[in-house]
């Protein structure tokens, strides 16, 4: 999966099982990446190597909140229903061109 800003293209991984929730991009280094935490309201940056930039977005991927360069050994909690609240952290400084409000576009890569 993708996530679309302007005209790049980031590759965008899902945290599917608990414990890649829990981790999410700790312990990870030159992140070039971003992580989709779906059900989620909650994070840290605990045991991470770099900065990220966060976006909380609803369930038709509009962006609530956004947080650039977030630094490491910080908590943020949103306080909406963890049912309709995924997190997305992306490497930092991807998020510049984007705003609180608008959609999020995601793509998905298939091969043939």
């Amino acid at each position: 999966m993708y996530l679309i800003i302007g005209k790049e293209k980031i590759p965008i991984k899902k945290a599917n099982t608990f414990k890649e929730k829990i981790t999410g991009l700790s312990l990870k280094e030159n992140i070039d990446y971003g992580l989709l935490i779906p059900n989620c309201n909650h994070i840290h940056t605990f045991f991470m190597y770099d900065n990220i930039d966060v976006l909380f977005i609803d369930n038709k991927n509009m962006i609530m909140y956004k947080y650039e360069n977030m630094s490491p050994k910080r908590t943020f909690k949103v306080y909406e229903d963890i049912k309709k609240t995924s997190v997305l952290e992306l490497p930092k400084n991807t998020s510049k061109l984007l705003n609180i409000g608008d959609i999020l576009i995601f793509e998905d890569e298939h091969i043939i």
